[in-house]
């Protein structure tokens, strides 16, 4: 029998934060969004290496309101479980200044649709699900060390005082906590050092859920310590254990290019989890994040990965997401069937309040996409096109404009630096342009065309490491660079419609 491998990270691009659960033969994940929209994405596998997105927790911009949110505020950490028929998912909405409350939503199915939010509380932060033996329900989080308030039978409310159990390591930012119960043990999984690099999982035990808990003398027992590894910032793990037996841990982490720029934001990694005598456990036996590694001893089970939109059904698909919530009357799938398209809003992107950007994962550090625009801009400001977007301070835009008459332009938003890097006047009324990046690694080349056939480059970033968490310059950075499509009018004040046709999204990886 061929042993099977793959290569971490399992599910690429911007994936931080992960949360597992298994249900019979089936595993669930979720992973942070942010003020993307919707929120909390909701992903399926059956042999631990291969995802498909399923669905998002919440769907219903009248049950959660982002629209107002800077960036990277939002959905942070959430956390899946599921007990007798009943899916939980609960997570931190973090929201202006130091506010946040922690929530929850359930369902009866995976992929949802899930409950309103039922807020738990305003205090802490990473809220996540566990069921003591005699069914009792709790939620542990973080804040200056972790907390375990207990949980009314049907998790809508928290009762009871919150009960501070552990204060972890001692290492700086302690967050993203898991218990699990094991061999008389109640483990608490924690991550600490902060989400960049020094990133590690840590962990300490109790024989009672309320204390007192004992460090494991190996901690971290996952973090990077080689800073020449293709893969760093590895820390705030989840564990899982097969219908085999085997243990597995999905965390986060990331891949720099060209110095410690992580384009792609944090990603989620899988690794074996070892067992010790003494009643502790090992990831990859201590050896850090693996770069290949052998896979679960379950049946492989491939999906197929998005590649083509014709945008030919009338709901969106769930690789697609909103930089925040969508104003529902500034874009459709149905007005022209077969064509994604978004008004002319107000404001340009670099501006919060923005709702015409919609955008997927950038999932490769070499890769192609390309869209088809019919537009017909008028006045001056009007714009719509292709992006490559980290969030409102950090972009590059190629777009068809009109400014004195209509142009193609490439546009990019540094680290809230605005510079316009190519101006191509159009001499004949056009309509419909062809639109495409290609970017190796942090180079990123624009073309436009008229004709699907001759390419005409329009500009090269020569850097464009500047798409990342470091790139913003600023503390609040925790997403991910994505690839999509806007449209603007950025003062004129008319709502026009730019209609894409497809896109195109092709790895070169």
């Amino acid at each position: 029998m061929t042993t099977r491998t793959y290569t971490n990270p399992i599910l690429p691009g911007f994936h931080p934060d992960p949360s597992i659960v298994r249900v019979g033969d089936d595993y669930y994940m979720v992973n942070s969004t942010f003020q993307f929209f919707p929120a909390i994405l909701i992903s399926h596998s059956r042999d631990l290496v291969h995802w498909e997105t399923i669905g998002h927790a919440v769907t219903r911009s009248e049950d959660l309101d982002l629209s107002t949110l800077p960036d990277s505020f939002g959905i942070w950490a959430p956390d899946i479980s599921y007990h007798d028929g009943t899916f939980y998912i609960m997570a931190t909405l973090r929201l202006h200044g130091m506010d946040r409350v922690n929530f929850m939503v359930k369902s009866d199915r995976p992929e949802g649709p899930y409950s309103k939010p039922y807020i738990l509380n305003d205090f802490g932060l990473d809220p996540s699900h566990f069921i003591d033996d005699d069914g009792t329900h709790y939620m542990v989080y973080g804040k200056d060390g972790f907390y375990v308030q207990k949980l009314t039978d049907d998790c809508t409310e928290a009762v009871g005082d919150r009960i501070h159990i552990w204060e972890g390591t001692g290492r700086h930012s302690p967050e993203g906590p898991h218990i699990l119960r094991k061999d008389g043990y109640y483990y608490l999984i924690i991550a600490e050092g902060g989400t960049e690099y020094g990133h590690c999982m840590t962990v300490g035990r109790s024989r009672a859920l309320l204390g007192p808990y004992e460090p494991c003398p190996a901690n971290p027992v996952h973090t990077q310590t080689n800073p020449d590894a293709r893969i760093q910032r590895a820390g705030h793990g989840k564990l899982v254990e097969t219908q085999n037996g085997e243990w597995w841990v999905v965390h986060l982490a990331g891949r720099p290019v060209d110095g410690s720029f992580c384009v792609l934001g944090r990603e989620t990694c899988l690794e074996p989890v070892q067992w010790t005598e003494d009643g502790w456990f090992t990831v990859n036996g201590g050896h850090g994040p693996s770069d290949v590694q052998t896979a679960p001893d379950l049946p492989e089970t491939v999906y197929e990965q998005p590649r083509l939109d014709t945008f030919d059904s009338e709901q969106l698909p769930l690789h697609w997401q909103f930089a925040r919530n969508p104003d529902a009357s500034g874009w459709s799938l149905k007005e022209r069937p077969g064509h994604m398209r978004i008004w002319t809003g107000d404001g340009d992107i670099n501006a919060i309040e923005t709702k015409n950007v919609l955008v997927r994962r950038e999932q490769h550090h070499r890769y192609t996409a390309s869209l088809k625009l019919e537009f017909a801009p008028q006045q001056d400001g009007e714009q719509a096109g292709l992006v490559c977007y980290y969030d409102t301070r950090c972009f590059i835009k190629l777009c068809l404009t009109f400014d004195q008459g209509l142009k193609i332009k490439l546009i990019e938003n540094r680290a809230r630096v605005t510079s316009e890097l190519a101006e191509i006047s159009l001499l004949d009324p056009v309509q419909t342009v062809y639109l495409k990046v290609q970017t190796d690694r942090s180079r990123r080349m624009f073309f436009y065309s008229l004709d699907r056939e001759n390419w005409i480059q329009a500009g090269v970033v020569e850097d464009a490491r500047f798409l990342s968490d470091e790139g913003t310059q600023e503390k609040k950075a925790f997403t991910g660079t994505m690839v999509g499509l806007y449209a603007v009018n950025a003062g004129s004040g008319r709502r026009i419609p730019a209609d894409f046709d497809w896109f195109q999204y092709e790895p070169a990886e």
